[in-house]
């Protein structure tokens, strides 16, 4: 009898479920980061690119409101995904005795670290567009805040540093021991994913990736183009998420 045609384990449909969810939360996450960086890297080139401080001022505050809106938006999304994370993998210790999901979890966490310094750093440069617009006392109030926030978020850093240092440690470690995940013949979804959703990430991974480097001044594209990307990098991720 082929393993495709053997009775699922007691649990393994429950497993699969929460797959599922960890999934979805996981692609809500994805696009969580990619409209941050997309929209602020945005909105703060067509802010530079104002010819008057009047023009600048809209797009100033846009820029600021796209950064306070995504550092809950971060946060909550993630949140979500690795409490579901974890939930898949307790299950599938409980019934298999090790836990097949979570292989890439070091590098996931390292994406994710990447996507959060961007987007601080982007944040980081809002002050000046205040400046620029000569609301002085406001872009000096808001200079203080970002100060606080990068004391806070560079000891975030270390401490994630070291957490995530030691996470690897204990990953290779059980690796080790283990020999290796048993793999799961009885996972119901196995060869029924679609294989659209990678190229559609890389995608919008490489959109954001042109319009931050375009935010630090490798390149100059006409505006048309910032437009262009940001709503291929939205798009690619939009479609990804359903």
């Amino acid at each position: 009898m082929l393993l495709t045609e053997m009775t699922p384990l007691p649990g393994a449909r429950d497993v699969a479920g929460l797959r599922a969810g960890a999934d979805a939360a996981r692609r809500r996450a994805f696009v969580a980061v990619i409209a941050s960086i997309a929209l602020l890297a945005t909105t703060q080139l067509l802010a530079e690119r104002a010819p008057t401080r009047e023009q600048t001022l809209p797009l100033a505050v846009l820029a600021l409101a796209v950064f306070a809106a995504a550092l809950p938006a971060l946060a909550v999304t993630q949140y979500v995904w690795g409490v579901r994370a974890r939930r898949v993998r307790r299950r599938e210790r409980e019934l298999y005795g090790l836990a097949r999901s979570g292989r890439a979890r070091p590098l996931t966490r390292l994406a994710v670290a990447c996507g959060w310094t961007v987007t601080l750093l982007l944040g980081w440069t809002l002050p000046r567009f205040f400046h620029e617009s000569a609301l002085h006392a406001f872009a000096n109030a808001l200079s203080w805040a970002v100060e606080a926030l990068s004391v806070v978020s560079v000891a975030a850093g270390v401490s994630f540093a070291l957490w995530w240092a030691r996470d690897v440690v204990g990953i290779l470690a059980r690796a080790v021991r283990s020999g290796g995940s048993p793999g799961d013949p009885w996972d119901p979804g196995r060869g029924a994913r679609p294989r659209v959703g990678p190229a559609l990430r890389t995608g919008a991974v490489l959109a954001v990736a042109v319009l931050i480097a375009a935010r630090a001044h490798l390149w100059e594209p006409a505006s048309w183009l910032v437009y262009l990307l940001v709503t291929a990098a939205l798009v690619c991720a939009v479609v990804t998420d359903e």
